[in-house]
């Protein structure tokens, strides 16, 4: 009930009703003066998003200047486009250091460890509320972005500790520190170097919930398979050739063997998800009707134009230019002749053409 409180601190700056707030969120009014009194997470997630609205400000009336509704998706655009956790946490900072007044935030590298700072002390928030929430949302984001839970070393804040300090390790996942000159928290430098696995797609899909799924401790992990598939597809976004295990490995901070170890107690192989990578993008692009057949194959890693032929048939039964002018409708998809092996999903449906389509890769 104290988050609540103090989540409402503004609302009530801002001389506005926090009764009927309260109601929409599913929350009792009543619980306010009952200490010992505890709300869902889903509730609590509701109620940001009705101060969201009724405060017309991201940061619930709590800083000097209010930011404006859509800020922060605007930055996770910015930053969804970098390849590696560490350009997205970058890009993030300076994209929130261009307005006045708002959250004053840094990112260092130190003795290992990657330190995330905020700087500001927030008079019209009493209660620390918008300083935690700023570390909390930047390590569920870091996470969500590469898909993988990140652990937090420490934390550690510029106040002394509050009467629910015993919740913190709870809700950090690590000891706090009370007492510092600044607030802020570590993750190991390595998470740096972690692949950003989300695309425009996923985005839309965590800021319709937001701000439920980084409030709810998700967890964010994808399967081994799902990260490289990613980093294959980024690859080809980024309109480089396809690379090779040695090189995916490193990316994901593990051994060739591991790495390879992995994908098969999922059920899959290295080789089988760069075929799938490269079936889903010769369809999209076959279907899109424009790019020539040979820069095609040249683009997919086909080392000429007769083994870009071979693999389209072997997957589908039929030849690159014949399913460009005559359609699906000419396919035999690798699912129905069971020749796909041991792939991990149905891959080359029309939905997952379009998908593929609207990804920029074709």
């Amino acid at each position: 009930m104290h988050r609540v409180r103090a989540a409402l601190r503004g609302a009530e700056r801002l001389a506005l009703d926090t009764a009927p707030l309260l109601q929409r969120a599913g929350i009792s009014p009543l619980l306010l003066h009952d200490d010992g009194a505890r709300v869902t997470p889903s509730q609590f997630a509701r109620l940001v998003r009705v101060l969201y609205t009724a405060t017309e400000d991201e940061f619930l009336g709590l800083a000097p200047r209010p930011s404006r509704l859509g800020t922060f998706a605007m930055m996770c655009y910015a930053s969804i486009g970098c390849a590696e956790l560490g350009g997205a946490l970058r890009r993030g900072v300076r994209f929130y250091g261009l307005f006045p007044q708002g959250p004053d935030l840094d990112v260092e590298t130190v003795d290992g460890t990657v330190r995330y700072t905020v700087h500001n002390h927030f008079p019209d928030d009493p209660d620390h509320f918008l300083s935690e929430c700023l570390v909390v949302i930047w390590h569920r984001l870091s996470s969500w972005l590469v898909g993988r839970r990140i652990p937090l070393l420490w934390t550690e804040f510029a106040y002394e500790p509050p009467a629910h300090h015993a919740e913190y390790e709870a809700m950090f996942g690590c000891l706090p520190r009370f007492g510092a000159p600044v607030t802020r928290a570590a993750i190991d430098a390595r998470w740096l170097r972690a692949p950003v696995v989300q695309d425009e797609a996923s985005l839309e899909v965590l800021l319709r919930r937001s701000p439920t799924d980084l409030l709810s401790r998700r967890t964010w992990d994808t399967t081994v398979a799902e990260q490289v598939r990613h980093a294959l597809v980024r690859a080809l976004r980024e309109g480089v050739r396809l690379p090779e295990l040695g090189t995916v490995a490193a990316r994901l901070a593990v051994s060739p063997a591991t790495l390879r170890r992995r994908l098969r107690a999922e059920g899959t192989s290295f080789q089988s998800l760069k075929d799938a990578v490269r079936r889903d993008i010769a369809l999209a692009s076959l279907a899109s009707g424009h790019e020539p057949i040979a820069q095609l194959a040249l683009r997919l890693g086909f080392s000429e134009d007769t083994a870009f032929h071979r693999a389209f048939r072997r997957w589908t039964g039929t030849t690159p230019g014949a399913f460009r002018h005559e359609g699906p409708a000419t396919a035999t998809f690798g699912w129905e002749t069971g020749r796909m092996g041991d792939w991990p999903e149905r891959a080359g449906t029309m939905p997952e053409i379009e998908r593929f389509r609207h990804t920029g890769l074709c």
